[in-house]
């Protein structure tokens, strides 16, 4: 299993490890926070990119070449219904694009919460720290610190946007992609809410991470995008978030393409995808300018 899982981590880089920097740091590198997951047994990873029993919270930073640095950051949170983690098609494909771009990518491998409903979090808003602790080793600047999620990672992405604790863990923007956002029995993404606060229906927590229901002026710039046709997550997740951010006044963007599914990412195939990078480009490109 240890031979597949470097195998297959050896595969999902490599193209990127010629022309860009990668620097390989664990989350806690002074030994993991008290709570811890329950998961037993080694990480595994499959051809796919796909990592499963994810307990050991870890960053793999690509730094753009320095020529094109534009001191922009971004916390990459990979999809998986909070049960695995999508590190190729939503993790390291996504660093290149961005490092194409000069946009330093920190790809987030977080721990799977497995009931225990505070660990994704906490391990979100440790890269966002650690991100901006490194910044002027990095190149970044500590004002264009962003977080990027797709899926269940997109709902981390937008609990780190709503559930801020200060400055440090607060990201100066958000990318979400085909997110889960409520934990709300109609429209909720059901195994990624099972494994998130477990069988557990109490209505405190369905509320807490119900992120739609968390937007305060806080909030940072929102980039949202989605396809019609989704079946994985209700669009009306992406949706209701965009009408918090607008109800807030806080600045947001929501593009929803006629066709495409779930999880397209940065590796599948997907009609729109000329026009989504066109438009993403561009809107990363204006929040320097705030």
């Amino acid at each position: 299993m240890k031979k597949i899982f470097l195998t297959a981590l050896v595969a999902a880089v490599a193209s990127l490890a010629v022309a860009q920097q990668r620097i390989e740091l664990k989350l806690y590198p002074d030994g993991r926070p008290a709570e811890e997951n329950g998961l037993t047994g080694p990480e595994t990873l499959n051809e796919k990119g796909i990592l499963g029993n994810s307990s050991e919270g870890g960053l793999t930073v690509f730094l753009p070449a320095e020529a094109q640095a534009t001191g922009q950051a971004v916390v990459v949170c990979p999809g998986g219904g909070y049960s695995i983690l999508s590190m190729k098609n939503e993790g390291y494909d996504v660093a290149q694009w961005l490092n194409e771009r000069g946009i330093a990518a920190v790809v987030l491998k977080y721990r799977m919460p497995n009931g225990h409903h505070a660990i994704p979090l906490f391990d979100v808003q440790t890269a966002i720290r650690t991100t901006r602790a490194h910044a002027a080793e990095w190149g970044i600047d500590p004002t264009q610190v962003g977080v990027m999620g797709f899926s269940a990672g997109g709902h981390l992405a937008s609990t780190a946007a709503t559930h801020l604790t200060g400055v440090d863990d607060r990201p100066d923007f958000a990318v979400l992609i085909y997110p889960v956002i409520t934990m709300q029995e109609k429209f909720t993404h059901k195994g990624s809410r099972r494994n998130l606060i477990g069988g557990n229906t109490n209505a405190e927590l369905v509320r807490l991470y119900s992120n739609e229901l968390q937007v305060t002026e806080h909030t940072p710039p929102t980039f949202l995008a989605l396809s019609d046709d989704d079946k994985g997550v209700n669009p009306r997740n992406s949706t209701a978030f965009y009408d918090a951010l607008h109800a807030q006044g806080i600045p947001a963007e929501l593009h929803i393409y006629p066709t495409g599914g779930h999880g397209w990412g940065f590796s599948n195939p997907f009609d729109y995808r000329d026009e989504f990078s066109v438009s993403l480009s561009r809107w990363l490109k204006e929040q320097r300018k705030r």
